[in-house]
């Protein structure tokens, strides 16, 4: 790298979609910035995911100038949820896209190089923070955003320690009879927190995977994870491959960035739902609030300002969806009242609607699932209290 190309106004580690939104939010808002873009691999490239877009993340986009991403992808109106063979399907109120990462972060490269970004190829090992930021002594700016994802080299230089992890493992396969045009999810019935997963693209193959949260043994292997899938969705393995696997850092009720000249966001601030693990909204959420909070800070001639502009921005944005989120997560735990909030969606359009905005984007737990929830649960209690006839 050339010594005259090292130095600039802001760097951003991680080229997946936080950390092209939060080259795109510091762009969108002062266009005359020099931006890097650090990833170590070349686009395109596959990442593991479940590769569900919701809406809110192109409502998020076109608040940065990026509107037609998706255009030439098949919407996904029905949302399938099961545990036991038993649940409820609905249309969504708005449909979602299943994108494969290999094409979904490609065009949201090209979107930050058109808003002016420079793409690096160069893979960071080391980090030095003082009255600027140097990264592997070749790369300079006085903010750095951490975009690395769930292995975060900054956020291990922070000192920052995320919440719980589950693995996932995601692979390939022609769509199963049966599960056409629908993202379809089934929850574990003997493993809790699990699920399985079949997305269709809307290409004749779907995105199917199955992930747990991490307990104190050791970590199920690939062979396991994949019975499991097949255990809770039939089929779906046949044919299948491209088997990746992936950690996916947990987010908790009281997220606090660090304050500091690198702003973690995405995966490298732990920010997954751990009800549904869903991130990409979080991604380019606090990608965004990032990048702009930079921009700002940048432009008032007081960079060190950026961490606290960030978190008091995103911490407005999403602070009360996280505790929502966390108590759902530990609701969902427990298989009756995951099986009563099944039974409340499959019963009620609100219900279903308030729950994948909770799963989705930034939702709570509204006063139609918790009067839904509760009439579902009291019920099953009371039939499961019942003492047998004699």
């Amino acid at each position: 790298m050339r010594a005259s190309r090292d130095r600039y106004d802001l760097a951003v580690v991680g080229a997946g979609p936080a950390g092209t939104a939060a080259a795109l939010g510091a762009l969108h808002a002062e266009p005359g910035l020099r931006v890097a873009l650090l990833d170590r691999a070349d686009f395109p490239r596959d990442k593991a995911c479940g590769d569900g877009v919701a809406p809110h993340v192109l409502d998020r986009l076109a608040d940065v100038g990026v509107t037609g991403l998706l255009d030439d992808r098949v919407p996904v109106a029905r949302l399938r949820l099961d545990r036991g063979g038993r649940g409820a399907e609905r249309t969504m109120a708005r449909p979602s896209y299943v994108v494969p990462r290999r094409v979904l972060d490609a065009r949201l490269v090209e979107a930050a190089q058109a808003a002016g970004a420079e793409l690096l190829r160069h893979r960071v090992r080391d980090v030095a923070i003082g009255a600027e930021v140097v990264l592997d002594d070749e790369v300079r700016a006085p903010l750095v955003v951490g975009a690395d994802g769930a292995r975060s080299v900054l956020r291990r230089r922070l000192g920052w320690a995320p919440g719980p992890t589950a693995l996932a493992l995601r692979g390939y396969a022609p769509v199963t009879a049966g599960r056409e045009g629908a993202q379809v999810i089934a929850f574990g019935t003997l493993r809790q927190p699990s699920y399985a997963w079949s997305f269709d693209r809307g290409d004749g193959f779907a995105n199917v995977g199955y992930g747990e949260v991490l307990g104190d043994g050791p970590a199920p292997g690939k062979a396991e994870l994949i019975g499991h899938l097949e255990d809770l969705l039939p089929g779906s393995t046949r044919d299948a491959g491209d088997w990746r696997g992936h950690h996916l850092p947990l987010s908790g009720p009281r997220w606090r960035p660090p304050d500091s000249r690198v702003l973690l966001v995405g995966d490298a601030a732990g920010l997954v739902n751990p009800m549904t693990g869903e991130g990409i909204y979080y991604a380019v959420a606090t990608g965004i609030a990032a990048g702009r909070a930079a921009a700002r800070a940048l432009v008032d001639g007081r960079p060190a300002t950026a961490g606290r502009r960030y978190a008091r921005t995103a911490r407005a944005h999403l602070f009360p969806h996280l505790r929502h989120t966390a108590a759902a997560g530990v609701l969902s735990r427990t298989g009756p009242v995951l099986d009563a909030g099944l039974r409340a969606a499959a019963g009620d359009q609100r219900v279903f609607d308030d729950l994948v905005e909770l799963g989705l984007a930034r939702g709570r737990i509204t006063p139609a699932v918790a009067r839904g929830l509760a009439r579902s649960l009291v019920p099953a209690l009371g039939e499961k209290r019942r003492p047998c006839a004699s």
